[in-house]
């Protein structure tokens, strides 16, 4: 395998993609080449050595058994587009990293489910959107989230409105806020992280930064 591994991210379509350009430098810091995945920009599976599902989007309820209510969006062909790499990405044992978004859909392919709407849930945090980590997130000692950050205790940013409700097959839940939602999770037996927020936009925090070098040296030790 090359020294610097190439890693597909999913994200949207868009020009104008702040995550896609703040997760090409992530993946840059820590010794990578990050390789566009959307509806316009195709990559072969072949050449791609770890991936990052990014966040975005709504997911379409019917991929969960979900009811979705209110001014919300779904894009039913960016879904097909990224349920179709998370699969051949568990087929053929690649590293994932799903961010806000993508923690969800690795969740509902593996058989998850997912919380709509949690704003009626959450009675500690609050719902306001933001970019910066004043969000609380406690880890599971043991889990390998923990180990890779070198935290039990993490400070993140929050976009969602979502979240997972009952793990998917083969996945144990590593963090949760302080209402007890899922912030967190992992394979038991692959290289899967899942983390409800972005951090993309933490890069300047270590233990955030650390969740992309965990990713990268996943995908050099693939051979």
């Amino acid at each position: 395998m090359a020294a610097r591994p190439r890693i597909g991210v999913t994200g949207t379509a868009r020009r104008f993609a702040p995550a896609w350009w703040c997760t090409r430098l992530a993946l840059a810091l820590c010794g990578a080449r990050a390789a566009r995945i959307s509806l316009r920009h195709e990559q072969d599976p072949e050449d791609i050595d770890g991936l990052v599902i990014g966040g975005g989007n709504d997911i379409a309820p019917e991929h969960y058994g979900g009811v979705l209510e209110g001014p919300v969006r779904t894009d039913t062909a960016r879904d097909a587009l990224e349920i179709h790499w998370v699969r051949g990405a568990l087929e053929r044992g690649l590293p994932l990293l799903g961010i806000c978004r993508g923690a969800q859909l690795i969740n509902v392919v593996l058989g998850g489910n997912l919380h709509a709407d949690i704003r009626a849930l959450r009675r500690r945090t609050r719902n306001r959107p933001g970019l910066l980590p004043t969000k609380r997130v406690d880890l599971v000692g043991d889990s390998r989230l923990a180990a890779v950050t070198r935290r039990g205790r993490l400070r993140v940013n929050s976009l969602h409105h979502q979240a997972i409700d009952r793990p998917g097959e083969g996945l144990a839940i590593t963090g949760r806020d302080l209402d007890g939602l899922v912030q967190g999770v992992e394979h038991r037996e692959r290289p899967v992280f899942g983390v409800q927020w972005h951090p993309e936009y933490l890069l300047y925090l270590p233990a955030q930064l650390a969740l992309f070098r965990w990713l990268v040296r996943a995908a050099r030790r693939r051979d």
